[in-house]
Order: C-alpha cells, then structure tokens, then sequence
C-alpha cells in the first residue's frame, strides 16, 4: 500500500516537470512570435489556465496588439498561432494538405484518435459522403426533414395556449438529433429513444473529452483518455443495437451488389456501402455514424440554439420572419427551393453565427514540416494555426456596427447589384469564418442551413417566444475555444397567437 501511494505521489509530481520540458521542447522555434502572456518555461502556464475561461478575451487582446500579424496564445498541451490578417488567412486556405493539413490539425484538436477510433482520421471517407451524397440529395430528403421536424417539436413543445418554459438547449439538442437522423438511419430508429440517447450523450462525451485531453501533453493523452472517455463503450452499446441492421446491409450488398429493390437511401447505406468495398465491417460503421451525429448534433444544435436566444430576446423581429416563411412556402411549399428564397430568415442565423459561432477559432491547419509564411514568420513542424474568428467577425473594418445584432444585415447586402449569393448563411470569406474556409470548410454546412433554417421556420409559424420578463439575451459559455449558449437558459414557448 505505501509503495502504491509513493509511485502515485511520485508521478503527480513528476507530471509539472515533464510537461513544462515537453512544451519547451515543442515550442522551440516558435520564441520569435509574439506571445499573449508569459511566455517562459513553466511561467506560460499561468496564460494556459487562463485560456480555459478566457480564451475569448486573450484571443482579442493578441488580435488588437498584433492586428496584421500573428502571434501565439498557450494551451496547456501545445502552442497555438493565430494569424489575424486576411491576406495571411487566405494563405492558409490555400497551403496544400502535404504543407499544412485540417485532418491532422483536426484529428488533435478534437482528439478523435481517442473519441472515434483511429481509423476514422486515417482514412476519413465519412466526410466525402457528407460532401457529395448528403449535400446532392438535400431536395430529395427535404420533405423528411420537414416532416420529423413537425413531429418532435410537437413531441418536445406541444403547442398549448399557456406559456411553456422550455430548456433551450437540452430540448433543440434533442430535436436536432431526431431531425438529423431522419437522414442519417431513417424511421423507426431516429426516434428510437436508445439510440438517441447514445447519440446525444456521445456527442457530450465526446466534448467533455476533448477538454479534458487537452489539460494533458501529448505524450501522456494515451494514459488519462480512457480514464475520462467513454467513446469505447458507447460504440459498443451502439453495436450491439445497430449490429443486425448493419449485418443485414451487408447480406444484401454481398447478395445483389451496389443495387437492390427497396434499398434505403440514407446516411447509414451510404456509409455501408463504402465499408463494403474498403472491407471494413460493424464496428467501422458505427465509429463513422457516431462520428456524423457528433458533427450535426454538436454543432447545430448550439449555433440553433444561440439564434433561438436572439429572437427570443428580440420578439420583435418575429413578424417580419414569420410573413416571410407564410409568403415562401405558401408559393413553393417546405421545400428546399423554398428555404433558398428565406432570405430574411438566412441573414438572421448567419448574424447569430457571425455574433457566436461555436469556437472563438477557425480555419484550423497543422504544419506537416518546416515552412515559412509570406511575412517570413517560421512555422516549425507540428504547429497548429488558425484564424482569429470572433474579433473577425466584430471588426470595424469588416462590418458597419459590428457588435450590434442586426437580423437583415446581409439579406439588405444581398439586394446590392451583383451580390445575391455572396452573403448567403452558408458562404465563406475572409471576414466570416464560422464555417472555416476554401475546400475544407464545413462539409456539411448546406444539410446544417436547410435543418436550421427548416426549424426556425416551423417555430415562426407555430409559436410565439420569449424570455421570461422580456429578459435579454444570457450571455454565452466558453471552455477554451468553445463558444457554448447558456446550457440554463430557459425559453417561453406558446401556441401562436393568430
């Protein structure tokens, strides 16, 4: 016993000593970027820890001191350069994966080697299905999406006469995955309350993780990830449910190849289908079906949520949004034709998403060698970049108000000549970085726009919102980088008032 708690005590205080080696060691040939806090061994620590509630306010003080440049803020496993000048952000963009890649800067930011299993980074086909099948098939799907969406706000907010106090988050992360579902396993098991469950709280798992990881250096993530990362066994929960029904796929596919009558047309086959000809089996596809959840649930849910905030902080806007919807898709239908018309309804979630987004960074790259940008910075090998997100989007010099929430800033920018399709939710440019940019920016943002947009709607034409009191806004929730709307804010829902 005593001998356990001598090693116990000795790793503890071996842990300080290795890490401070191993970001001095990691850091080197980065000293001559400028540094927001200290910057000497040991001494950088203390901006580490700052940067787990305060990563919003350094990010903006490197932004502001270095504007046009770049400088470095520390995380307690890495350095991380932040380059803040459009012409530098374009650069980025167009450094090739072989010089500066998104997987591998990705793959360690979100630690997925431990929350979705190796394979899924080295071999990320997942994503070129979510780019080409999903996207392609969005008119297709549509009225699926529309159609879940009646059915679990109903199930979540049943329209009633009374107000109805609602916990924003909790209740859109719930629909959203039932919506997203919808296209991803189809009906019965999108409302399969097991299998939502397991989604949703690997999706929180998967969060949690990440944060946790990124407290430890490199070297020791393999020894704490399976100490506070549950990935492992909820992939197995989800394959022993999901496991016959994969199976069954691909009997089929052994028995009649690439078609067959009635074959589905949904996340799941698609992914399936790949597995198949790559020889992979169960556990591959389920590893890319948590993965896909994990990106949709994530996601859309808090940037749905933090514009749901913003109307229901601003009923005011309801009006006109709501005259829009009823005018749209009483010409067009719920389609997705209908949703490109909503050009309102657009301006006010790309405003939300420009004001929060979900990280206070963007533009993600990791150097897979020695190189040097255009100013003649030096960027070692292994060194993660990005963008300065949110002091992006509340430039001056970007934006007329900045930090004011105007709802039709960009659809009364779409009315300008020549600029119908620059400003839509779903477009990327130097100045609105929320989905990345270039080739790797978020695949799946045109499913994410037409759910989210599609869901703002049905409340527009089915409830009134609002805050309790005509409260404000609640203030956003960060952990690093991450841009959280309140996780305890409560939202009044009632039947729409005729």
């Amino acid at each position: 016993m005593e001998d356990k708690i001598t090693l116990t005590i000795a790793f503890v205080c071996f842990i300080p000593i290795a890490v401070s080696y191993y970001r001095w060691a990691t850091g080197k040939g980065l000293h001559a970027i400028p540094t927001i806090g200290p910057s000497a061994p040991g001494f950088s620590y203390i901006g580490a820890f700052k940067m787990v509630k305060h990563a919003k306010e350094m990010l903006h003080e490197g932004y502001l001191k270095y504007k046009g440049g770049i400088f470095k803020i520390p995380l307690i496993d890495r350095w991380l350069v932040v380059v803040s000048r459009p012409e530098l952000i374009e650069e980025l963009r167009k450094m090739p994966d072989d010089k500066m890649s998104f997987i591998e800067a990705a793959t360690d930011l979100v630690q997925s080697r431990f929350t979705f299993g190796g394979e899924t980074s080295r071999d990320p086909y997942h994503v070129d299905i979510i780019r080409s099948q999903l996207t392609r098939r969005i008119a297709d799907i549509f009225p699926a999406i529309h159609n879940e969406i009646i059915v679990a706000f109903g199930d979540m907010i049943p329209p009633q006469d009374e107000w109805a106090s609602v916990p924003a988050l909790h209740v859109m992360r719930e629909v959203v995955a039932r919506v997203s579902n919808r296209v991803f396993i189809g009906l019965p098991m999108c409302r399969n309350a097991e299998y939502l469950n397991m989604a949703i709280f690997h999706t929180v798992d998967v969060t949690k993780t990440r944060n946790y990881l990124s407290l430890v250096p490199q070297f020791l993530k393999p020894v704490f990830a399976p100490l506070v990362n549950s990935s492992q066994r909820t992939m197995r929960r989800c394959k022993r449910l999901l496991g016959p029904i994969i199976e069954e796929r691909f009997r089929l596919l052994r028995e009649h190849g690439q078609d067959w009558s009635e074959k589905p047309d949904d996340g799941l086959q698609w992914i399936v289908d790949e597995a198949f000809m790559r020889g992979h089996g169960v556990e591959d596809v389920v590893w890319r079906l948590l993965f896909m959840n994990f990106a949709a649930v994530h996601t859309s849910s808090s940037s749905f949520t933090h514009a749901l905030f913003h109307l229901a902080a601003n009923p005011k806007y309801i009006l006109p949004l709501r005259e829009e919807v009823e005018a749209i898709t009483m010409q067009d239908g719920w389609t997705k034709v209908a949703m490109n018309k909503l050009h309102k309804l657009d301006s006010f979630m790309k405003e939300s998403q420009r004001l929060n987004g979900i990280s206070a960074t963007s533009v993600m790259r990791k150097a897979q060698h020695d190189l040097t940008l255009s100013n003649g910075t030096f960027i070692p090998e292994g060194t993660i970049c990005v963008a300065e997100a949110l002091s992006t989007h509340t430039d001056e010099m970007n934006y007329t108000n900045p930090h004011v929430f105007d709802p039709f800033r960009f659809s009364n920018m779409r009315e300008e000549d020549g600029e119908g399709t620059k400003h839509q939710f779903v477009s990327t440019s130097t100045d609105y970085i929320p989905f990345g940019l270039g080739r790797h920016a978020c695949p799946g943002r045109f499913f994410a726009a037409n759910e989210l947009k599609a869901m703002m709607a049905h409340i527009l034409v089915s409830y009134d919102v609002m805050f309790e009191n005509k409260g404000v806004r609640p203030p956003n929730e960060g952990f690093g980088t991450a841009v959280i709307p309140s996780p305890t804010a409560r939202v009044l829902f009632r039947k729409r008032k005729v």
